[in-house]
């Protein structure tokens, strides 16, 4: 039974569990999104929401707070002049995990943790667009080259 068990350890020492949660939080602001495991998205989830809701007040207090918590000071500012601001109506619930499926040597599920506000950048641009339309009409005339 998992009563009053406070977080998941990830059966790792905590030096160990420590430097991931701060390598991933990391990556979740330099990327805004992420792939990984189910367990270790969860866990990354509560770290990276309590680390948003400190740097929605930007404070010097808060600023060392959040970068004794990150490695990066560029993320740390990212945090507080991008992240942040685009979060300041949300009450919480800055993060979304999309679930992909069980990878394929150990089973283990694996998830997307993305910030709830992220979007995916689907370029099209116009030379695409004629050469699928030069494609499309010699398919119809029947000449190839």
């Amino acid at each position: 039974m998992k009563h009053k068990r406070g977080f998941n350890p990830l059966e790792r020492m905590a030096a160990h569990r420590k430097a991931l949660h701060r390598n991933m939080v990391t990556s979740l602001f330099k990327y805004e999104r992420i792939r990984t495991t189910k367990a270790k998205a969860l866990e990354i989830r509560r770290s990276a929401e309590k680390l948003i809701t400190r740097a929605k007040i930007d404070s010097v207090h808060n600023r060392r707070i959040v970068s004794g918590r990150l490695f990066d000071e560029g993320i740390v500012a990212k945090l507080f002049t991008d992240i942040a601001p685009r979060m300041t109506e949300r009450p919480g619930g800055y993060t979304r995990i999309l679930k992909l499926g069980e990878r394929a040597g150990d089973a283990a599920e694996i998830v997307i943790l993305e910030l709830v506000d992220y979007k995916l950048k689907i370029e099209e641009t116009p030379d695409k667009q004629a050469k699928k339309a030069a494609k499309k009409e010699k398919v119809q005339t029947g000449t190839t080259g």
